[in-house]
Order: C-alpha cells, then structure tokens, then sequence
C-alpha cells in the first residue's frame, strides 16, 4: 500500500504527471503501459470521466505500487474524494482549493493536491494540509508566476497544470515546480484509437528527457 511520501516520491521522480480526461475504457490499459514505457509513472483519471470507480479498480488490479500511482482529478467534495479513494486512488486532485476534500484525504491517509493560481491560495491550501498544490490553469501566467511564488514560499510543493508541453516542462521544473501535470500535450487519444500506442510512449520519453535535463 503506498503511503503518502511514497506516492509524493513516486510523482516527484516520474516528474510528469498524465492526466487522462475521458479517457476510453477499452484503450486505458494500453495508455497506462505505454506511458509507464515512456517513464511516466503518474497517471491521474478525471473524476467526471464515466465509471471512473470501476477505472481504477482495473488500473489497481493491473499495475503494481512500484509501477505507477494512481490519482483522480477534478474532485470537487469530500464524497467523490472517499468513493475514489475506496476503489483505490492513491492520490486526489482538485482544479481549485476544497478544504472538505483536504479534510477528507488527510483522514484517510491520501495525498491530496487542490488547485491554486496565488500566493494566498498556496498558502491557505498548505496550512489546511495539502501535500502537493496544482498551480492551474498554469499557461495563463507561465513558469514565472510559479517562480514568482516559490519565491517567498519555497516550501511548498507546486505541480502546474494546463498547457504543459515539452517545449515548457523544462521551464516549469527550472522555476522550482516537483512535477508537471500534462494531458492533450502528452496523451494522443487519435493515435490511441489507431492502435498506435508508441506514439505515446514517445511523447512520454520526450517529457522525461526534457524534466530530467532541467534537473541537472
């Protein structure tokens, strides 16, 4: 069972962090083994995806705590938080600031990251016991909003999300973020649909070469 600095661990050394929204049941298997090939060992489904409780149960059963960590995204209350979380969501995400979710993941033992854009909300989020911030949506301000906030609150964990690419990943990561969320940048549902999984495994590496430069 993966405790919460494991799953931390875990996301801060995959260093991306694959948002699959609405993704198709019958291709996430083939997705997930694709962008574990490609390194990326953080897999985030979307809470208003279509039977998502059974989602990641199979992605449980599938995968083992070393192989990837397994979160929902756009958790918005505390009763999607625990449904989630007993079908086996190792970690829970939020596009804005829900201190009921906080209250809820830290209950139970559950990294939790809710969404901030601002020093206050980085803050407040932190002293109400967040593990990790996702600083959302991240391309309307850019790696220097991130920066600009690590700079008086370095301690504080950032993950930006929206718009990453691997042409700012290494910007993000250089700013001073733990990792990056990514989606349509990372995840090519089209080639998917085609069978062609290696593309996605090659975007993955491509995300992995560039977050693995910017730390060195």
């Amino acid at each position: 069972m993966h405790t919460k600095h494991d799953v931390f661990q875990q996301l801060r050394d995959s260093g991306v962090v694959a948002v699959l929204r609405g993704v198709d049941a019958t291709t996430l298997i083939e997705i997930t083994n694709a962008l574990v090939a490609g390194g990326v060992r953080g897999i985030e489904l979307t809470a208003d995806t279509p039977g998502i409780a059974e989602m990641v149960e199979e992605l449980d059963g599938s995968f083992g705590d070393e192989e990837i960590a397994i979160g929902v995204g756009t958790v918005l209350d505390s009763e999607t938080a625990r449904t989630v979380m007993l079908s086996g969501a190792d970690f829970v995400v939020s596009p804005s600031l829900h201190e009921d979710v906080i209250d809820t993941c830290n209950r139970y033992g559950t990294l939790v990251a809710p969404g901030i854009m601002t020093p206050t909300e980085a803050i407040t989020g932190y002293e109400a016991g967040a593990d990790l911030l996702k600083v959302f949506p991240a391309s309307s301000l850019g790696p220097g909003h991130l920066g600009a906030i690590k700079g008086p609150l370095d301690q504080i964990p950032l993950m930006p999300t929206g718009g990453v690419s691997p042409d700012n990943a290494g910007d993000y990561i250089e700013a001073g973020a733990e990792c990056v969320g990514a989606g349509g940048a990372l995840v090519d549902y089209d080639a998917a649909a085609r069978g062609d999984f290696e593309t996605i495994t090659d975007t993955a590496r491509e995300f992995r070469a560039v977050i693995d430069d910017a730390r060195t």
